[in-house]
């Protein structure tokens, strides 16, 4: 087997497609399908059950995924000893927006002061997603409030954050039970659970939800007075500049945990990174 030749292998895995895989590489489709087929041929095994969607891996197209995700971490860890000044060490974390407001920014500033010669990536996307990128080795760690499965993945870091009730200035909430409640439109999103739950346990009669898919627009949304949102206590106090608002802080906490994919060999970045957090 040659390494790029697992590399094309990657990328068809990770995006479930052969064409999307030649689009990203440069690459025009038949020779993806070629140097697919080949490893196959080398294998005598089927990596991929091809459907109408694209490709899904087989039993063995999954063990060989981990094993070629040991073998580039393992070719880019070297490039990084041997050569630091031409191969910089990365690491590419995951979180939704809300969580990668303020919280992860404030921790890579104090990150990056002690491993300069490190590039970092922070991806955003909804709690399926991003646990799915990290399941198919596109990122190395995800900040989330509890995995959906706890077997493939392992918690090696937790925090707990307050959360704040933002409302428009003059909003009677115990009097104006008809509020619209501004969310993010993951129902997944546990900041829309917890403004929902605060609304039930407020008697709220049936109050309108009004979705966005970015934080800035649920902000401006209540600065703009259209209702009420929940939201992380860093990144609500980051924004006191806005005057239109107000803030309650809740009881409630929420839990986020770092969780990266079970495995036997960690990337020496993120294993820094994992040093790091348990510090703080």
């Amino acid at each position: 087997m040659e390494s790029h030749d697992l590399w094309i292998f990657k990328h068809v895995a990770e995006l479930h497609s052969v064409s999307k895989a030649a689009e990203k590489l440069g690459y025009v489709q038949p020779n993806v399908s070629q140097r697919i087929k080949s490893l196959e041929d080398e294998l005598r095994v089927k990596l991929f059950m091809r459907n109408n969607r694209g490709v899904t891996l087989t039993e063995k197209g999954n063990v060989l995924l981990e094993y070629t995700n040991q073998i580039i971490l393992l070719m880019d860890e070297a490039k990084s000893v041997i050569s630091p000044q031409k191969w910089r060490e990365s690491i590419t974390i995951g979180a939704s927006q809300t969580i990668s407001a303020v919280r992860i920014p404030q921790l890579f500033s104090s990150f990056l002061k002690e491993h300069k010669n490190m590039d970092v990536k922070v991806r955003t996307n909804d709690k399926q997603r991003l646990q799915e990128m990290l399941s198919y080795g596109e990122l190395d760690g995800v900040f989330i409030n509890s995995a959906d499965n706890s077997s493939q993945f392992e918690t090696v870091y937790r925090y707990f954050e307050k959360i704040v009730l933002i409302s428009p200035k003059h909003s009677q909430l115990e009097k104006q039970h008809d509020q619209t409640l501004i969310v993010n439109s993951d129902i997944n999103c546990i900041y829309r659970n917890k403004m929902i739950d605060f609304a039930n346990k407020s008697y709220f009669h049936d109050p309108t939800i009004m979705e966005f898919d970015s934080l800035e627009s649920i902000l401006q949304a209540v600065h703009d007075g259209l209702g009420i949102t929940i939201l992380p206590a860093d990144v609500a106090y980051n924004r006191k500049e806005i005057k239109t608002v107000q803030y309650q802080e809740l009881s409630d906490t929420i839990m986020i945990d770092f969780i990266i994919k079970r495995r036997k060999q960690k990337p020496q970045s993120l294993t820094k990174f994992i040093r790091f957090l348990q510090r703080t």
